[in-house]
C-alpha cells in the first residue's frame, strides 16, 4: 500500500483542511465540496485525511461494515452475532468519473434470482465505503442520474437498490467528499446544496509559500515512508484531536442565541429552505468541539456561515460565488444573543493550521473568498480588429436573460445524459426490448416471458411456474434526453450594434446560455466582426466563461459572416473527432447582412450549405429591425438546412415562441 502524504504537511489551505477536519468530527455536518483550479492540494489534503480518521470496530464477515455494538437489523448479510467483530482502518472510496449505476449501488444477479429465485447481490462503492470516506473528484462531471443517487444515499444514510421487484438495502453512511474545478461546467444548484460546506481553493501567490510547498513534495517524492516518519508526531497528535472532538460532541450546548443568528444569518442571504440553518448549526457545534469548548459562540457561527452558505447564495448560475462578510457581521452584530454568545474574548485553540504540524499560521494562507477564479480580460479571446465600416463600439451590457423557447436536434441521439434531445438512454420510459449486448442491465420482464412462453413443454414444463434460460432474457431500451453542444455563432459586426441592439442580442444568448445550463449541455462561442472570425471560447461545460466572453463583447466593422461560418463548421469537425456521440444544435446569431471580404453574400451561402450537407442541426436568431426588414437572415437559415426566429420569438411566452424542433427545410425528409 503506497503511502499516502501526510495531512499535516499540507502547505496553507487553512479553509479547505479545516472543512475536512469538521466532518471527520461530525460527520453529520454533509460532506464537502471543494471548488478550485487544478494543482491545488484538493486530491491531496481529501487522501492524506483517511490516515487521520480513527479505525472502526466491524462486524466480522460483514460486506456492509456493520458496527457490531449496534449492526443494523436490516442487513443484507444479518442476521449477526454479538462478539464476532474486529477492527479495521477507514476506508476511502474513489468514485470514478465513468462509473456505472451498478458499481457504485451494485447489481443483482437477474439470472440468477429468475432462474433460481436466489437474491443474489454484489455490493457497490456506496457499501464499501459505510462508515468511511467516498471521493468524488471531477464531481461536477458525473451524470445527473448518479450523483442523485450518490446525494440521497449520503442524506438518508441508506442505499436502495431495485430491481423487478426485488429490493435490497443496505446502510450507506460516509464522509462524502466531492472536488471539482468550476472552469469544466457547475453542478445543479439542487445538487450543490446537498453538499454541507463548500470551500474555494487557489494556489498561494506569496513565492515563500510556493518554494515551500515544493520543498515538502519533492522530500516526499524521493522516500514518500521517510517523510511520512517526519511528520508522524503531528499526525497522531491531530488524531487524537479528531477523537477528543467527537467525544465532546454531545455535550456542546447550542444555545438560542446562536440559533437566532444561524437563522438570521441564513434569512439574510436569502437562502432557500432549511438546509442551511441545519447544517450552520451542525457545523457550528463541530467548530466548538474542535476548539475543545462545550458552548458555541458567535465565532464559530461565523465560520460556519462563510463554509456553509456562500454555494446556496447564488440566485442565478452566473453570479460569482462568495459571501459578503461585512453583510455578515453587520447581521451577527445585530442579533447576538442574550446568553453571551459574542465571541469575544474566548480562545477557540489551534485550528488545523496553527496547531499540529507546525502549519502557515491562516494569515500566510490564501482563503477563498469566491474571486479565486480568474476572469479574462475584457479584450480575451476577442481583441478589437481594425476595419472599416461603423468602427469598434464598446461593449454593450446585456439585457435580462428571459425563459426561452425550447430548442432540440431532431431524431433520436446517443450522447451524454442531459435534458435537451430525445436519445437512446439507460435511464427513461421504456419503449422496447432487444437481446442483451454483453451484461443485462435493465431487464424486460414482459418480453422475457414472451420469449420464453413458446418453449415450457420442450422443457419439461407442465404445471405451474416458469423455466427462463439465458437465450430468453430481453434487456429494455429506453428513452430518455441527451445533452447537445449549443455552438453560439454570433454577429459583433458594425450593423448589429447599430440602434443600441446588441444589448437586446446578449441578452437573447443569455438566455440560451441559461437555458444550456439548466439542460447540461456544452457550449462554444464563435464571433465574427471585421474581417474575420475567432472562437471566443473552445467548446466547454462552463456556461460561466461563455457568460463572461459575451460580457466582453467588442462590437463594430463588417460583417464576415462567412468567415464566421467556416469558423464554426471548424469547431464542429474537430469536436466530432473527440466526441462523436454528441450531437451540435448550431445557433446563429446575425442579423444576415454579409459585407465582409469578396463576394460575401455568396460565400456566406456556400459556407451555410456545408452545414446542411453534415445534417447539422441550427436555427438562425435574426436580429434584424426596423420598418424595412431584408429577411437574410432567414435565407441563410434555409442555405444551412435550419430554421429562422426572431428575438420576440424566441421568449416561451410570446404567442408565435412556441415549442418546436429544429427541423429546418429537411424536416419532410
Amino acid at each position: 500500500m503506497s503511502t499516502p502524504f501526510p495531512f499535516t504537511a499540507v502547505v496553507g489551505q487553512d479553509d479547505l483542511r479545516l472543512a475536512l477536519l469538521l466532518n471527520a468530527v461530525s460527520p453529520a455536518v454533509g460532506g464537502v465540496l471543494v471548488r478550485g483550479e487544478k494543482g491545488t492540494a484538493k486530491s491531496t489534503a481529501v487522501r492524506a485525511l483517511s490516515a487521520l480518521v480513527p479505525e472502526v470496530d466491524v462486524v466480522s464477515g460483514c460486506r456492509f461494515s456493520c458496527d457490531p455494538a449496534s449492526p443494523d437489523p436490516a442487513c443484507p448479510d444479518g442476521p449477526h452475532e454479538a462478539g464476532a467483530s474486529g477492527a479495521r482502518p477507514a476506508r476511502m472510496v474513489e468514485l470514478p468519473v465513468g462509473a456505472s449505476e451498478d458499481r457504485l449501488v451494485g447489481a443483482l444477479d437477474i439470472e440468477r434470482a429468475l432462474a433460481e429465485g436466489v437474491k443474489a447481490f454484489e455490493p457497490g462503492l456506496l457499501a464499501d465505503a459505510h462508515r468511511g470516506i467516498l471521493y468524488v473528484d471531477e464531481v461536477n462531471l458525473l451524470h445527473d442520474h448518479l450523483v442523485d443517487l450518490l446525494l440521497d444515499a449520503a442524506a438518508m444514510g441508506a442505499s436502495y437498490v431495485e430491481r423487478e421487484g426485488v429490493s435490497v438495502r443496505h446502510a450507506a453512511r460516509f464522509l462524502l467528499v466531492g472536488t471539482m474545478n468550476p472552469e469544466e461546467g457547475e453542478l445543479r444548484p439542487q445538487l450543490l446544496d446537498r453538499f454541507g460546506l463548500t470551500v474555494e481553493v487557489a494556489a498561494s501567490r506569496e513565492p515563500d509559500q510556493r518554494v515551500e510547498v515544493v520543498r515538502r513534495r519533492l522530500a516526499y517524492d524521493d522516500d514518500p515512508a521517510g517523510f511520512a516518519a517526519r511528520w508522524a508526531d503531528e499526525e497522531a497528535a491531530v488524531r487524537a484531536r479528531i477523537v477528543a472532538a467527537r467525544e465532546l460532541l454531545p455535550s456542546v450546548r447550542l444555545g438560542d442565541g446562536a440559533l437566532r443568528q444561524i437563522a438570521a444569518t441564513c434569512a439574510a442571504f436569502e437562502v432557500d429552505g432549511m438546509r442551511a440553518d441545519i447544517v450552520m448549526a451542525r457545523t457550528a457545534t463541530a467548530l466548538a468541539a474542535w476548539a475543545g469548548r462545550t458552548d458555541v459562540l458567535a465565532e464559530d457561527v461565523r465560520q460556519a456561515a462563510l463554509l456553509a452558505l456562500p454555494h446556496r447564495r447564488r440566485r442565478n448560475p452566473f453570479d460569482a460565488p462568495g459571501l459578503d462578510e461585512d453583510k455578515l457581521d453587520e447581521t451577527l452584530e445585530e442579533f447576538g444573543g442574550p446568553d453571551g454568545d459574542d465571541g469575544g474574548d474566548d480562545d477557540p485553540g489551534p485550528g488545523p493550521g496553527g496547531g499540529p504540524g507546525g502549519q502557515p499560521e491562516p494569515d500566510d494562507a490564501p482563503r477563498g473568498d469566491g474571486d479565486a477564479a480568474a476572469r479574462p480580460e475584457a479584450g480575451e479571446g476577442g481583441e478589437p480588429q481594425p476595419s472599416g465600416g461603423a468602427g469598434e463600439q464598446s461593449p454593450a451590457r446585456a439585457a435580462e436573460p428571459f425563459r426561452t423557447k425550447v430548442l432540440s436536434v431532431p431524431g433520436l441521439g446517443d450522447g451524454a445524459a442531459g435534458r435537451r434531445s430525445r436519445a437512446r438512454t439507460e435511464h427513461g420510459r421504456t419503449t422496447g426490448a432487444r437481446r442483451p449486448e454483453g451484461a443485462l442491465t435493465k431487464l424486460h420482464l414482459a418480453a422475457t416471458v414472451r420469449a420464453a412462453a413458446p418453449h415450457q413443454r420442450a422443457r419439461g414444463r407442465s404445471g405451474p411456474g416458469l423455466v427462463v434460460r439465458r437465450d430468453d432474457l430481453r434487456q429494455a431500451t429506453r428513452e430518455g434526453r441527451e445533452g447537445n453542444l449549443v455552438l453560439f455563432v454570433v454577429d459583433a459586426s458594425g450593423s448589429m450594434a447599430a440602434r443600441q441592439r446588441m444589448g437586446a442580442v446578449k441578452g437573447a444568448v443569455l438566455s440560451l446560455l441559461l437555458d444550456a445550463y439548466q439542460r447540461r449541455d456544452k457550449v462554444g462561442l464563435v464571433t465574427f466582426r471585421g474581417s474575420a472570425a475567432e472562437v471566443a471560447l473552445p467548446p466547454t461545460s462552463s456556461v460561466d466563461a461563455a457568460a463572461v466572453r459575451l460580457e466582453s463583447l467588442p462590437t463594430g466593422g463588417r460583417t464576415p459572416l462567412a468567415a464566421g461560418l467556416l469558423r464554426a463548421h471548424e469547431v464542429l469537425r474537430v469536436e466530432r473527432l473527440r466526441d462523436p456521440a454528441r450531437r451540435a444544435l448550431v445557433v446563429v446569431v446575425t442579423d444576415g447582412r454579409a459585407t465582409g471580404g469578396p463576394e460575401p453574400v455568396a460565400l456566406a451561402s456556400r459556407a451555410a450549405r456545408l452545414f446542411a450537407a453534415d445534417e447539422v442541426a441550427s436555427v438562425v436568431v435574426d436580429c434584424e429591425s426596423g420598418p424595412v426588414r431584408l429577411g437574410l437572415a432567414g435565407r441563410i437559415a434555409g442555405e444551412l438546412g435550419g430554421t429562422a426566429v426572431t428575438l420576440d420569438e424566441l421568449r416561451a411566452d410570446s404567442i408565435a415562441g412556441l415549442v418546436k424542433d429544429v427541423q429546418g427545410s429537411r424536416r419532410a425528409a
